[in-house]
């Protein structure tokens, strides 16, 4: 069978998983959509966590941008990785103490305010409609290489398979999904790796092969990475361009933005009582280190192997792989000085926008050169590089290029399926609670029924796939970098505010609304400014503009210290929190025996 059966096979096969668990799942109350019941076994919710936890950006296009970007583009691997520790370890098991299942309603609460929650609100509905982009595009991705059909079509039918699983099943459908959903994609990620390391290195354990001697010579893979780029007149594979406080400042918001994502953090409320929550997160975390690991060997593997393929050939000894990404769009050669050679060096950029991410005219244009190859618009005249290569397709082509059988290729298209629409559906969630419970249930109309809250998070939830879908069509950067916006505006948003909600008792309403308003619009401010221009004119900054050299994707670092400050400054010129709160936050914060396993927050869903 050829890749499309396969393909199509494996997917049809995992998408009537998908909906086999949801329907066999459907949530029948508010307690099943929001916290599926709240009695999740440890290990399940461990793999659903983690499988909500790896988008589409962990598993499509992590390693790509490590690939691509040597050192600079570990900071995703760093920041998510420690972000997710740090979530687990330092907030977590508070909020589940809390007793309180989303970020708003504990905003909320501890703040006693409903403008705060509000505002929280908004910061939720902001941060995840970014974030989800990023999945719709990936799904898009996918769809448009293995099944052959325009991006944009990719991201309707992946927007039409979230919907039904997560508008029926809610949180206890998307649970059990997203349980069988990790099996897939870290098998889909998995096997090639192992099949590949054997290749390069003789070793089938991919984090060995990493540190292996490469199977021609004496040299390991790494080091043979960095010469063949050095003399191709990129920079060595183990340095970085970034300046170091431009890679601090990616790290910091992504970690903190992981710790204050709102829907990692419910996953804290899916199972039975604290210690539970604790357990799972150590499982989410062994099943997330089996991917983030493995990552690093992935994308010196997939490097190592274009490098060879494209190396002193012609269009037309190329192999079939890379004509089909060319369709998709994510690929492109041009034969700049006519010699019908591909020249890949270092003179140019070698990640081109794709068309739906241009911000002037389409980079490809009409037709195809004399070789077949396809043409490009607007094509810098500076540099001699004629290959351009979009960072997204380096996993999903990786079997491709490395010759894997056609199973595997469609298993990696499953797999990257399942990793966009685990966290989409999650995220969707977190869009229908915030207005169908925290705003509508919990600050417009406290009376109305748990039928009539349940209908609203589902047309919530339908509202928000086709505006996320229109995203997922036209992103602002390719899937790791937009999700990196999301993971900065929650930093700037929600860290601040949960941290001092938590550890300290001076923190009034009136400080924690202003710090999260601040922080927010400032961010995002940023991130608008220069990826979109000023309200989308003509007028847009440029990186030597960049504060202190700080890009958007970092920017919500400093974001979140604005946050700090304007909390805590304004909350010590306005009077303290009543001492009900004081009293909450000090109950929290004890240890376990003294309450036992209940939580303590002041009212329970």
């Amino acid at each position: 069978m050829d890749v499309r059966i396969w393909t199509y096979l494996l997917v049809g096969l995992s998408f009537s998983l998908y909906i086999g668990i949801a329907i066999w799942s459907r949530a029948g109350s508010t307690k099943d959509f929001y916290i599926a019941g709240g009695g999740v076994p440890k290990v399940a919710n461990g793999m659903a966590t983690a499988a909500d936890w790896m988008s589409a950006a962990s598993f499509i296009s992590m390693a790509g941008a490590i690939s691509m970007m040597g050192r600079d583009g570990a900071v995703y691997l760093m920041g998510w990785t420690g972000g997710y520790v740090l979530l687990a370890l330092l907030l977590a098991p508070y909020l589940r103490r809390f007793g309180k299942f989303t970020v708003p309603d504990f905003i909320g609460d501890r703040y006693y305010s409903s403008t705060a929650r509000v505002v929280a609100v908004v910061c939720a509905i902001f941060v995840c409609f970014t974030y989800i982009a990023g999945q719709m595009r990936g799904v898009g991705v996918v769809f448009s290489r293995f099944l052959e059909v325009p991006i944009e079509q990719g991201v309707i039918i992946g927007m039409v398979i979230v919907l039904f699983y997560a508008v029926l099943g809610g949180m206890k459908g998307i649970t059990y999904t997203q349980v069988a959903q990790y099996c897939v994609l870290i098998f889909a990620y998995l096997v090639p790796a192992i099949f590949i390391s054997i290749m390069l290195t003789g070793n089938p354990v991919p984090q060995l092969g990493l540190l292996s001697d490469a199977t021609d010579g004496n040299l390991g893979l790494v080091e043979k990475l960095d010469g063949t780029l050095t003399d191709l007149g990129f920079n060595a594979y183990s340095a970085g361009q970034q300046p170091m406080i431009n890679v601090f400042a990616i790290t910091l918001a992504l970690m903190v933005g992981t710790a204050g994502l709102p829907h990692v953090i419910v996953r804290f409320y899916t199972v039975r009582k604290v210690s539970d929550a604790r357990k799972s997160a150590f499982w989410a975390l062994l099943f997330i280190g089996a991917l983030y690991t493995t990552a690093p060997a992935v994308a010196i593997f997939a490097r190592s192997n274009l490098l060879d393929t494209v190396a002193d050939k012609t269009y037309a000894e190329m192999p079939a792989w890379f004509t089909q990404w060319e369709d998709s769009g994510l690929i492109a050669w041009v034969d700049k000085d006519g010699d019908g050679i591909i020249r890949y060096d270092g003179s140019g950029p070698a990640i081109e926008r794709h068309p739906s991410r241009s911000q002037i005219d389409p980079v490809f244009a009409d037709g195809r050169g004399e070789h077949g190859e396809r043409l490009l618009r607007n094509e810098p005249s500076a540099n001699t590089n004629e290959l351009y290569v979009d960072p997204d397709i380096i996993v999903l082509a990786n079997p491709e290029i490395a010759q894997l059988p056609a199973w595997v290729i469609g298993l990696v298209a499953a797999g990257g399926l399942a990793a966009a629409l685990s966290t989409a559906a999650g995220l969707l969630l977190v869009i229908s609670t915030s207005f169908a419970h925290d705003l509508c249930k919990r600050t417009l109309n406290p009376n109305i029924t748990d039928r009539t809250e349940l209908l609203l998070a589902r047309i919530t939830a339908g509202v928000a796939v086709v505006i996320a879908g229109y995203f997922g069509i036209k992103p602002p950067g390719f899937v790791a970098e937009v999700v990196a916006f999301a993971f900065g505006l929650a930093a700037a948003s929600f860290f601040p505010a949960i941290v001092l909600g938590i550890f300290t008792k001076s923190v009034n309403r009136y400080g924690a609304v202003a710090g999260m308003v601040t922080g927010l619009l400032f961010t995002a401010a940023y991130i608008i400014y220069f990826k979109f221009g000023i309200l989308f004119t003509d007028i847009q900054g440029t990186p030597d503009q960049y504060w202190f050299g700080i890009s958007p994707e970092g920017i919500g670092s400093v974001g979140m210290i604005l946050n700090f400050a304007v909390a805590l400054t304004v909350s010590r010129f306005t009077p303290p929190p009543p001492p009900e709160i004081t009293d909450l936050v000090e109950r929290v914060r004890l240890p376990r025996a003294a309450f036992g396993e209940a939580d303590v927050g002041p009212s329970h869903h």
